[in-house]
């Protein structure tokens, strides 16, 4: 066992995307981990991802003082990955990534727990016409505030098996015979693989990063929108037509789908593609990035074939047979 293995760490939404890798990552360093959830019964698919009784789900909700205090009772270190993409019902963006932020960094610091790492998002900007990008940088101005010292990591878009993007248009592709291109697909990203940014989270966890900093954290290539789906489309083998909608449009269109139980695209989502999704050249120069963390990212061309092969149109046995 490692030298960490006395040690408790408290992840606030442990049992999402990011979550489960960066519990497994802590896992596998030896730590203990208390993974808080709105919904326990709902995340036993975490514990399996270290030894018996290593990994424990326990209850909290982030607008519940009294729960995130009892979830970081006798934690060594606290993260923090809760957040949301799109608003619904009590769960908006100001209650989870504002609120919440400062609740967990009032409840960390309460405890005398020396070690918060935040997870916000790169955009995040107390000026954007983006309620979700205001919203997390409220969270990164509560946290700093509380706990000075805290780490805060800002990633691009995430991508990995369970992701958001590559598997939402692999899902579309299936079924259209166009995808969108939100701006004309010009907008820059620079899409993080979900195992590096666990293994910053964990690199943090174990006190080998600086305090009291924000890292930008971003792949080894920027690209466009446009670049991402034409690479996806060509991974799975469905060449679709990419139609351009013009920003004005888009906001329309996502008027009226973000009305959906699970709505494609909102009107927020819209205002953030606006603007480039990229590492800001101050924080290469400061060495706060993946690299500056001695973590050589991933690229998309080396971990798309292995999660997107279902998209392909027989699968798995699309595979061209040897000669």
């Amino acid at each position: 066992m490692t030298a960490g293995t006395d040690k408790l760490v408290t992840v606030f939404g442990g049992s999402g995307f990011v979550g489960r890798h960066a519990v497994r990552a802590l896992a596998k360093r030896g730590w203990r981990v208390r993974v808080a959830v709105r919904r326990p019964d709902l995340a036993g698919h975490v514990q399996p991802l270290g030894a018996v009784g290593q990994i424990m789900p326990v209850q909290a909700n982030l607008r519940y003082r009294w729960s995130v205090d009892r979830a970081v009772e006798g934690a060594d270190a606290v993260v923090n990955l809760v957040g949301i993409l799109n608003e619904s019902g009590r769960q908006t963006f100001g209650a989870v990534q504002s609120f919440g932020a400062r609740a967990v960094a009032e409840a960390t610091r309460a405890a005398g727990i020396p070690t918060l790492v935040h997870q916000s998002a790169l955009g995040a900007d107390a000026n954007s016409a983006s309620a979700y990008a205001r919203s997390k940088a409220e969270g990164e101005a509560a946290v700093f505030e509380t706990v000075p010292g805290a780490v805060v990591l800002r990633p691009s878009i995430v991508f990995g098996p369970e992701d958001d993007f590559f598997n939402r248009f692999g899902d579309l592709a299936r079924l259209l015979p166009a995808l969108p291109l939100i701006g004309g697909g010009e907008t820059k990203l620079q899409p993080v693989f979900v195992g590096d940014v666990a293994e910053a989270i964990a690199r943090a966890v174990d006190g080998t990063v600086e305090r009291g900093k924000i890292y930008e954290l971003g792949g080894p290539e920027v690209k466009t929108f446009r670049a991402c789906l034409e690479l996806l489309l060509a991974e799975i083998e469905r060449p679709r037509l990419l139609l351009s909608l013009p920003f004005g449009l888009a906001r329309a269109i996502a008027s009226v789908a973000q009305m959906l139980p699970n709505p494609l695209m909102t009107v927020d989502q819209v205002k953030l593609l606006e603007s480039d999704n990229v590492v800001s050249q101050a924080a290469i120069d400061r060495g706060l990035t993946l690299k500056g963390l001695g973590i050589n990212p991933a690229s998309l061309e080396a971990v798309l074939p292995s999660y997107l092969v279902r998209f392909k149109p027989r699968g798995q046995f699309d595979q061209k047979r040897a000669t």
